[in-house]
């Protein structure tokens, strides 16, 4: 068991420097699968993984997250989203008090 326990320790060690290398270096999978009948393509799908820290990714140029109006802190969407959220609760709440005066 001892003995056992020490290779799961390594491993583990080992599994997070590989990790930390890989997250510092960045990794990119790519590949391609075509579909084609009788010479003619009929599906194309390119795929492209990036494995990446953040950090790196940045450095690299890669940056979509700031855009996106579902990530971003305060976009006007999410802003305009906080306001129906509230403008509803505000309306379920009346409904309540309404309906509990009622009984």
């Amino acid at each position: 068991m001892v003995d056992g326990r020490m290779e799961h320790s390594v491993q583990a060690v080992a599994l997070a420097d590989i990790l930390d290398r890989v997250l510092d270096k960045g990794v990119v999978i790519a590949g391609d699968v075509m579909v084609s009948l009788v010479g003619v393509e009929l599906l194309n799908i390119r795929l492209r993984l990036l494995i990446a820290s953040v950090d790196k990714a940045v450095e690299m140029g890669i940056n979509w997250w700031e855009a996106d109006p579902y990530l971003a802190r305060q976009t006007p969407r999410s802003e305009e989203g906080q306001v129906d959220l509230q403008e509803r609760v505000a309306r379920l709440e009346a409904l309540l008090a309404q309906r509990s005066g009622q009984e």
